[in-house]
């Protein structure tokens, strides 16, 4: 396998070859991975994060390819999953600091000799520091609500959905959530009001920044007077077994 991190254009990136490779995908689906995300995008920090490039096959055909920086790599690579996409992720995060770290160690520095000059640096090395904060920060508000959730935020979300499906029922041993019919209702009646709230098509389409505010409508539901009356009859009858 190729470098995983190499230069190009004075920056670490990684490619979209050595990418497909690494995480055993076809190079044609990470293109198109790749250009969904920046055709989907409406920010601009999106495109920033990846060039386009050509490469010479086998055959000796000109083929495309895109150059990935850090935020490219972190933005396409965090949907591949399972233990071995996340062993080559922390070879990825790894090379990239590498990298950088030889970046940094090969820069000359030249101290100011004068106070202008450290006038100036200062005010240049702040103004740069704002800048990459307030950048970062978009970057960070971006994925978060591009991205959708985690698999941790995901099963706690579901545990969410079950714990309040049995408080209206009543309880775990209640006649209404022993119905699987009626409990099925229930699951479906929550969805549907939770699609309308989101505009989601599953739970885990939901963007992570909105997690906390999924969750605390979710522990607020309650079923429809109609499903509530069945809870009611189905709990008032006797035991179903």
């Amino acid at each position: 396998m190729k470098d995983l991190v190499i230069m190009h254009d004075q920056q670490a990136v990684t490619t979209s070859l050595v990418l497909a490779e690494a995480f055993e995908k076809e190079h044609g689906k990470v293109i198109r991975s790749i250009e969904q995300k920046i055709n989907e995008a409406k920010n601009g920090l999106v495109k920033n994060m990846f060039a386009e490039a050509t490469y010479t096959d086998k055959k000796g055909e000109q083929r495309k390819m895109y150059y990935l920086n850090r935020d490219g790599f972190t933005f396409i690579a965090m949907g591949f999953t399972g233990h071995k996409a996340d062993e080559f992720k922390l070879k990825y995060i790894d090379a990239f600091n590498q990298m950088e770290k030889q970046i940094k160690e090969e820069t000359k520095f030249r101290l100011p000799t004068n106070l202008n000059e450290m006038s100036t640096m200062f005010y240049s090395v702040m103004k740069d520091q704002d800048k990459k904060i307030e950048e970062q920060s978009e970057k960070v508000n971006f994925l978060m609500n591009l991205s959708g959730l985690t698999s941790p935020r995901n099963k706690e979300l579901t545990k969410a959905r079950n714990k309040k499906i049995i408080q209206v029922c009543g309880g775990s041993e209640s006649n209404s959530y022993q119905d699987k019919s009626l409990r099925s209702k229930l699951y479906n009646e929550l969805f549907k009001s939770y699609r309308h709230r989101f505009d989601v098509n599953q739970y885990v389409d939901t963007p992570m920044k909105r997690f906390d505010e999924a969750k605390e409508y979710i522990n607020n539901w309650y079923p429809p007077f109609e499903l509530k009356d069945e809870i009611e009859k189905a709990n008032a009858q006797g035991n179903l077994f």
